[in-house]
């Protein structure tokens, strides 16, 4: 099932309990979500008091812990009613409402960012698009800045096909899973990446621009 605005309007109420229930059952697709976040969380709490861009932030639940602790969060997501719900955790937060099949807003394009994170969003993008999108962020990091991505993501396409026999009653056949050994070829001559696998089926990528001199 393709999600448009108005079915993750629909799901925003009860979008963290249907994670919630994957997590706790360790099933695709929302199985180590939790690890996932707190590794984005932690990678972000390096740099104090930091500028962050969330790119389809949902409900707002890692950046409002973010800007708990005086980080600036900036961030686009297409659906009002999880905008809603984040900017009461995050009053003075800087949400727009926006498609992320668009790019970037030119809102948010005139500032640099320590931390772009992503979390659960760019899978509905194809590789293709998610190289076009990577390689676009890149230009918007401070010098040490770091695109931090938590997704489904596998390590090697083999382990995706192995995961989608194992989860084949409700595999999801309209999303593009993160697939570390390809990815890492596409970007290779763009950025530095490292992937973290956090359970069967997700992880984070931590990608940076490629060391200067």
């Amino acid at each position: 099932m393709i999600l448009n605005q108005q079915g993750f309007d629909l799901w925003a109420e009860g979008y963290d309990q249907t994670v919630q229930l994957s997590e706790e059952n360790h099933q695709y697709p929302f199985a180590g979500y939790k690890d996932i976040l707190n590794r984005i969380f932690n990678e972000v709490m390096q740099v104090p008091t930091s500028t962050v861009l969330d790119i389809g932030f949902g409900t707002g639940v890692l950046t409002a812990k973010l800007y708990e602790h005086g980080h600036s969060i900036y961030g686009f997501d297409f659906s009002s009613k999880m905008i809603t719900i984040a900017q009461t955790k995050m009053p003075q937060a800087n949400l727009i409402e926006w498609d992320l099949s668009n790019g970037l807003p030119a809102a948010l394009m005139n500032k640099q960012y320590d931390a772009i994170i992503s979390t659960y969003a760019l899978h509905h993008f194809s590789d293709e698009q998610k190289v076009t999108y990577i390689t676009q962020l890149l230009h918007q990091l401070t010098p040490n800045g770091k695109i931090l991505i938590g997704d489904i993501a596998f390590q090697t396409r083999a382990q995706l096909e192995q995961c989608r026999l194992d989860s084949k009653d409700y595999w999801d056949d309209d999303e593009f899973y993160f697939v570390h050994e390809e990815l890492k070829t596409f970007l290779q001559d763009h950025c530095q990446l490292q992937f973290y696998p956090i359970s069967h089926c997700g992880g984070v990528f931590v990608i940076s621009n490629c060391a200067r001199g």
